[in-house]
């Protein structure tokens, strides 16, 4: 045969209170009734001059980008040969120059 304790106030108390502060958290937590995922809210237009400014940085963006882009592919060593550009008689020079540099010649 089971009894039930008597019922102590204090405890009670302290099990109304718990209930309380859980209902105030659940309601803190749940989403505003008039509450809408960003995608579905209505969106405010820009004003042309926001606009223009927008598409100015990006404008300036990109054409940062591709400066990067033009500089990076310039800075691409070695090229290949047939890029090259110069007369038949500097590419002996820096030829003969290389030779020299690599060999153990000493220049007097």
């Amino acid at each position: 045969m089971t009894t039930t304790p008597p019922a102590d106030p204090r405890i009670e108390a302290i099990a109304a209170r718990l209930k309380e502060a859980a209902q105030k958290r659940a309601e803190a937590y749940a989403p505003p009734t008039d509450w809408q995922p960003i995608w579905q809210r209505p969106r405010k237009p820009k004003s042309i001059k926001a606009r223009k400014e927008e598409l100015a940085k990006q404008r300036k963006r990109l054409k940062a980008a591709d400066v990067r882009r033009f500089y990076g592919a310039q800075a691409r060593r070695p090229r290949p040969r047939q890029n090259r550009i110069g007369s038949a008689a500097a590419r002996r020079d820096a030829r003969a120059l290389s030779r020299m540099r690599h060999s153990n010649a000493w220049l007097w």
